[in-house]
């Protein structure tokens, strides 16, 4: 069969690997990809959100089957574009993804369904989110409503950081439109879990945990980014809290969107706070996280491709989904002043050393071509994955790895994983 996956980052590379190790599949394109991705896929320029060229290219090309790895191009509708031109394609459509679209969306449904999370309120204009604050309890969490590349969120530890971020957020639009509306919310303690699922409609079948690194620097300093490194499993998401999050989470989820005539099939993701008062959802996302794609998908046994195909024709109740018993740690590598400024253009050198290497892989997230050359093109650049029989061994390997690879500016965090030592 045919593949074509939309995406041009870690995680569509990722996904790309996962999916040319199925039997059913002979030829994979992406759209538009990256230097790394061509070593599994046709590479083809068309961009994510050009919804019918995409559609057209994959009618043409007679393609099996279409995933969509970003989140732009589902929460604006691509799904429901292929779908209205007969072809067959992975993801939530619009009206699904907005559980991703839209914070207010996705806390009004909390609310609604009693699904446990952080209390809040909605706000559309300036005034009266600063008004609210001035009897607000400090620290707390301001969220730009609609997507801002994981970067939309800030928290602030007194009122003259929240009303700074206020401005920030509703009057500069500092993140566009995603600030029209902002969600104020309380700030919650304890570890923060991600948990992937795969979802058709109303069964949904949780893949193995994992847990991100968001901070620019050492020690959870510094901006938020797109994901600076992250490791699975989660040694804090045990067989209790797994319980109670299918019990109170995962299902009434899915439950409550098929109520509200928003059936979902693709993947939620469920960004996870465990608190003293038990888990409670951070966020929704509808894909996979990236850079969690990169721990989970090398850990996961079972063809992808039977996978998407239950999720799309409501047959996950049938697939036996497996992962390896071991663990998985991916640093990222960034160009030096990410996420603020850094500069591209430089030549990569030793990723050929991963090929003959099992068990450690080098996903591209930032990288391109130039005269036969791979160079950086983007702030995260590579994501460097290893496994090993536990975490602690899959953390020593991913750094050991990283010392393969050099390009000028390279930029990581020395402590990802590291909470795997106080578990």
């Amino acid at each position: 069969m045919k593949v074509l996956i939309v995406g041009s980052g870690g995680r569509e590379h990722a996904i790309a690997w996962k999916v040319a190790q199925s039997p059913k599949v002979d030829k994979i394109y992406c759209a538009p990809g990256n230097a790394g991705i061509e070593e599994y896929a046709e590479c083809v320029d068309i961009k994510a959100m050009e919804f019918d060229r995409l559609a057209a290219f994959a009618k043409e090309h007679q393609v099996d089957l279409t995933v969509i790895g970003m989140d732009d191009p589902l929460v604006g509708g691509i799904v429901d574009v292929f779908e209205a031109e007969g072809l067959r394609v992975f993801g939530p459509r619009r009206n699904a993804a907005i559980l991703e679209g839209s914070k207010a969306f996705s806390k009004d449904l909390m609310k609604k369904y009693s699904i446990p999370t952080a209390a809040y309120e909605n706000f559309t204009d300036a005034q009266s989110a600063l008004d609210y604050l001035e009897t607000a309890k400090f620290p707390i969490v301001l969220k730009a409503d609609g997507l801002a590349l994981g970067k939309g969120v800030l928290i602030c530890n007194t009122i003259a950081e929240a009303r700074d971020g206020v401005r920030e957020i509703m009057t500069d639009k500092k993140f566009g439109s995603a600030g029209n509306c902002m969600v104020i919310e309380e700030f919650m303690t304890g570890r923060e879990v991600s948990v992937l699922t795969y979802v058709d409609g109303k069964t949904i079948k949780p893949m193995t945990s994992a847990q991100d690194h968001k901070r620019a620097g050492d020690g959870d300093t510094g901006l938020n980014t797109g994901g600076m490194g992250t490791f699975s499993p989660s040694p804090f998401y045990t067989d209790e809290v797994d319980a109670f999050c299918r019990k109170y989470i995962y299902q009434p989820t899915v439950d409550a969107m098929a109520a509200e005539g928003r059936e979902f099939k693709g993947i939620i993701f469920f960004g996870l706070m465990l608190t003293a008062d038990g888990p409670k959802v951070l966020e929704y996302n509808a894909r996979f996280g990236d850079p969690e794609a990169q721990v989970v998908l090398p850990r996961m046994k079972t063809d992808i491709i039977d996978v998407f195909n239950a999720c799309i024709d409501g047959t996950l109740d049938q697939v036996d989904l497996q992962f390896e018993d071991n663990a998985a740690v991916c640093v990222v590598l960034a160009s030096e002043g990410y996420p603020v400024s850094y500069k591209k253009g430089f030549p990569i050198h030793g990723l050929e050393t991963f090929r003959d290497m099992d068990g450690y892989y080098v996903f591209h997230a930032g990288t391109a071509k130039h005269d036969g050359e791979i160079v950086t093109n983007g702030g995260r650049v590579l994501g460097v994955t290893a496994k090993g029989s536990d975490l602690k061994e899959a953390r020593k390997n991913a750094y050991e790895a990283i010392d393969w690879i050099s390009f000028e500016n390279k930029y990581y965090r020395n402590d990802i994983g590291k909470a795997i030592d106080e578990a």
